[in-house]
């Protein structure tokens, strides 16, 4: 278990202590690598290992890539390992609705916004033009909502999400938001999927309301990528000693974090196309998002 108090992290692989073997009780881990990906699942069995880590019992999957700024040779396969990870947590495919978190006016916290733009909204398809369309194009109902946030809407992202399921019923809901993170190595090269739901602002110390199974009333997975790590926590990884207590803390983003969102919102949201529609090509995806 990670004992550093100036951890401030959403990421589960960075709770447990990589160089112990052994693990909390009620805590698993697996390591499984592809060509392009590391994939850590870790399995927090109960709520009282969950508390050992500060995570909710659940299942945690990182995925663990080259920067994400760049432009990967490997797209496709990088972002069919992403899906099939995701798939493999999505319990019913037939309604998903997608929950964008974040401000799509401050880049390190745009990720959710920008990649719900690239998402292939279907419900209004196979609602109104079923007939017509499915025929051709064998479309799971697919939704899409950018929350905001509460400083521009006045109203807290689980209401709004538990206020859209409460009309729309959709059998799962996936929610997209940026994260925070304790290793610097970990910005914009790893990718977290988890059926815990999520804490919005949790790892910057700005919690709001969570969205999971328990306040949403269906499955939620959660989909991040971290995007900033906070001074005190670099201070204390890169010397080993606790930060002076008189420097201002802040929290500090990459250089090329414009490119990185972009381009992992691009990312992201071609996984999340391939695995809310596994029935079509590459090409119908591209040339629908």
């Amino acid at each position: 278990m990670s004992s550093s108090k100036y951890a401030r992290t959403d990421l589960a692989v960075e709770m447990i202590d990589p160089d112990k073997d052994s693990l909390p009780k009620g805590i698993k881990r697996r390591i499984r690598k592809s060509s392009v990906c590391t994939v850590t699942e870790i399995t927090v069995t109960n709520d009282i290992a969950g508390i050992r880590i500060g995570k909710p019992k659940g299942t945690y999957i990182t995925i663990e890539t080259d920067r994400l700024s760049a432009h990967p040779e490997d797209f496709g396969e990088q972002s069919q390992n992403i899906a099939d990870e995701l798939t493999a947590l999505i319990p019913d495919r037939s309604h998903i609705l997608i929950a964008a978190l974040g401000n799509e006016s401050i880049t390190p916290d745009a990720l959710g916004p920008l990649t719900a733009k690239r998402v292939i909204a279907t419900r209004h398809i196979a609602g109104e033009n079923a007939g017509a369309v499915l025929s051709e194009l064998p479309l799971n109902m697919v939704s899409v909502l950018s929350t905001g946030v509460m400083g521009q809407t006045g109203i807290e992202s689980s209401e709004l999400v538990k206020a859209v399921c409460e009309k729309i019923k959709p059998t799962c809901v996936i929610v997209i938001d940026a994260l925070a993170c304790n290793d610097i190595s970990r910005l914009g090269t790893t990718i977290q999927l988890s059926d815990s739901g999520i804490s919005p602002g949790s790892g910057v110390q700005n919690r709001r309301k969570e969205l999971s199974r328990d306040t949403l009333g269906v499955p939620v997975i959660a989909v991040g990528i971290p995007t900033v790590v906070d001074m005190h926590s670099i201070v204390h990884s890169i010397t080993g000693t606790p930060p002076d207590k008189h420097l201002p803390n802040m929290m500090v983003t990459p250089r090329d974090i414009d490119k990185m969102i972009e381009r992992s919102a691009h990312l992201l949201a071609f996984a999340l196309n391939r695995a809310a529609q596994p029935e079509l090509s590459d090409e119908d995806i591209l040339s629908m998002m």
